[in-house]
Formats: structure tokens, C-alpha cells, sequence
């Protein structure tokens, strides 16, 4: 919900208001995955979890958050958390053209994680990414034109 990052998964979701294009789906021309550009399949997301704290872990973030708007409800009322929600959702549209990593710093700066540093900061490099969609493609595929 709050790291948003430029994946297979993430780029259908971004791009789900127009019509698919056959280098963008899931499938492919003939109806096979691509697998060059998705990448390979995996059985494990669709396995239950394999220890009982990993669905908690899992939902750790999305559950801190539920937790602190409902304080912050009983705290200040009714309009502290959808005013918060929608300063969330208004930052989160702000975005970059769908070929390029947006960087989600006001995001960020909402939530308080501006300040700390994870693995995901290093390791979630977009320069490093395996896919890379055609910036064209992409553009025509979000305004429609496709």
C-alpha cells in the first residue's frame, strides 16, 4: 500500500483503465505468457502460508495503518482520518511517466518513513530491474490511444 514498485503485477494495475496490449498482458500473441517479458510463473503465491505469523507479517503495514487511523479517529473525530486519507490519495496520484520509477516522496513524507532507511531503500533499485517495458507502448497503453 505505501511502497509502490515498478513490477509485472504493478505495471497491470497501473495501466488497468485502457485496453490490453498483446506486449503488456500476461499472455501473449498466441495465448502463451510471455515469459522474456513477464518473467517466469510461480505456484508459491497461490500456496497457503507455510508458518502462522507470515500472513501477519504479510498485512503488518496495512494493519499498523488501520490501527493508527482508528486512533487518531477516537483521538481528534471523524475528520483527521479521512482528511489524512485523502491527502494520502492525492499524493498518491502524483506520478511520473509509466516508463520511470516515481519516487513517491510526498508519500512517503505523509507517512513519517522519510526519515528511515530499509533493504528496500538499497536493494529496490529501478536501474537494477530485469524488465523494462517499451517507454511508447507504456504512454499510449495509460492516455488510451491503444
Amino acid at each position: 500500500m505505501f511502497l509502490h514498485t515498478l513490477n509485472t503485477r504493478g505495471l497491470r494495475s497501473q495501466l488497468k483503465d485502457s485496453v490490453p496490449v498483446a506486449g503488456l498482458c500476461p499472455q501473449g500473441t498466441y495465448g502463451v505468457q510471455d515469459t522474456l517479458r513477464g518473467g517466469f510463473t510461480s505456484v508459491k503465491n497461490e500456496l497457503l502460508p507455510s508458518h502462522p505469523l507470515e500472513l501477519s507479517e504479510k498485512n503488518f503495514k496495512l494493519n499498523q495503518e488501520k490501527m493508527n487511523l482508528s486512533t487518531l479517529r477516537n483521538i481528534q473525530g471523524l475528520h483527521a482520518p479521512l482528511k489524512l486519507q485523502m491527502e494520502y490519495r492525492a499524493a498518491r496520484q502524483i506520478q511520473r511517466l509509466p516508463f520511470l520509477q516515481s519516487s513517491n516522496l510526498a508519500v512517503d513524507t505523509l507517512q513519517g518513513s522519510d526519515e528511515y532507511i530499509g533493504f528496500e531503500d538499497i536493494l529496490n533499485d529501478p536501474a537494477q530491474s530485469e524488465m523494462m517495458g517499451e517507454p511508447h507502448i507504456m504512454v499510449e497503453y495509460k492516455l488510451g490511444l491503444l
